[in-house]
């Protein structure tokens, strides 16, 4: 009589035990990624120089190539990957959409149209002997890229608690405001002259090579303050994936926590797209791939989705680097190149259902 439930709890512990072991897993092949990623590159660096670096050791030429050039950039992905990530995970529960993520919010074209209102008005792109294009006031195309990624969030929510749109409706919003931001974006760049059209162009690549140390700075607080809320609302969202109902019978406040949710979601995925750019699917990867692997808990989905996430975008962006070394190709490029199989696969299996 007592082996029974002795067997069940020991399979219950093994059954734990594994969904650590794939986040812990995962976390350790980040690890190691990260020090490949610092390596690789036209550079040369071998792991020792590396290490003596790291480790306050190196000379003039080691000190800026890795302090300012490589581990900023290699954080700013891992950084940016958790929050991507993580977002995308809860946005698929609280609308209970497998396709839903930031980009069907409308955030990304939010932020590519408030970069290209600064660019086109604010004169922030330029070009050196109109070969080199860059962005001469980055603060002020970060500023209004934040500010149009949160318009396009809180026309959604206001649009979910004036009129109780359901969760459909809540997405479709989302791609209605995404044609509208592409349209503005576009209106822009017609009237644009080369050089800015170039500028705008330039600030849509998702490129973490843009991130400076502040930048790291405040996408860490946000990514971080953010994966410790969902990570708090948990078995809310667990309980919101067993429908709206059960979650209200649970004692949910379940249109406090759609909400609430939204909005954090939409927080995390501007910051990191108002300073590196729009990078696609990674919320939609990242969480579809641990959940083939450990399931639909949130107690585990969380960590293993903001784990995951960062090692798939720091993967994308090495690849990106190596591919054709010393071109570096922008690290949107090669998650749109993966992300779109994964968009139609999901598509596909939803339609089956």
């Amino acid at each position: 009589m007592v082996t029974q439930p002795l067997s069940v709890g020991r399979r219950y512990q093994g059954y734990i035990r594994a969904k650590w072991a794939v986040i812990f897993a995962t976390l350790l092949g980040t690890v190691i990624l990260m020090l490949y990623a610092i390596v690789a590159g036209s550079a040369n660096l071998s792991v020792a120089e590396v290490v003596r670096t790291l480790l306050g050791e190196g000379d003039a030429r080691m000190n800026v190539i890795i302090w300012n050039i490589r581990l900023p950039r290699v954080l700013a992905a891992v950084v940016a990957g958790m929050g991507l990530s993580v977002a995308g995970a809860v946005a698929q529960s609280v609308l209970r959409n497998p396709l839903a993520s930031p980009f069907t919010l409308g955030i990304t074209q939010g932020a590519a149209f408030g970069a290209a209102v600064a660019i086109f008005f604010l004169g922030a792109g330029g070009a050196r002997n109109m070969e080199h294009v860059f962005i001469n006031n980055p603060y002020v195309v970060v500023i209004f890229a934040f500010v149009g990624s949160l318009a396009t969030t809180l026309v959604v929510i206001f649009l979910a608690k004036m009129f109780r749109a359901t969760p459909e409706a809540l997405v479709l919003s989302g791609v209605a405001l995404s044609s509208l931001f592409q349209a503005g974006t576009m209106l822009i760049q017609y009237f644009a002259d080369d050089v800015t059209v170039a500028s705008i162009v330039f600030w849509t690549f998702g490129d973490i090579g843009r991130a400076t140390w502040r930048d790291l700075a405040i996408m860490t607080v946000v990514v971080l303050a953010a994966t410790l809320y969902f990570f708090y609302n948990r078995w809310n969202y667990n309980a919101l994936d067993s429908g709206e109902e059960a979650a209200k019978g649970l004692g949910v406040d379940v249109e406090r926590v759609r909400l609430s949710g939204m909005f954090v979601t939409a927080l995390v995925a501007a910051v990191i797209v108002a300073f590196l750019g729009i990078i696609g699917f990674i919320g939609l990867i990242g969480p579809h791939i641990m959940r083939r692997l450990i399931g639909g808990d949130h107690r585990y989905l969380i960590p293993a989705s903001t784990v995951f996430g960062g090692f798939i975008l720091l993967a994308s962006d090495t690849v990106g680097r190596v591919i054709i070394s010393p071109v570096i190709l922008p690290v949107g490029i090669v998650t749109s190149a993966l992300g779109a199989p994964v968009f139609l696969y999901v598509l596909a299996r939803g339609y089956r259902r």
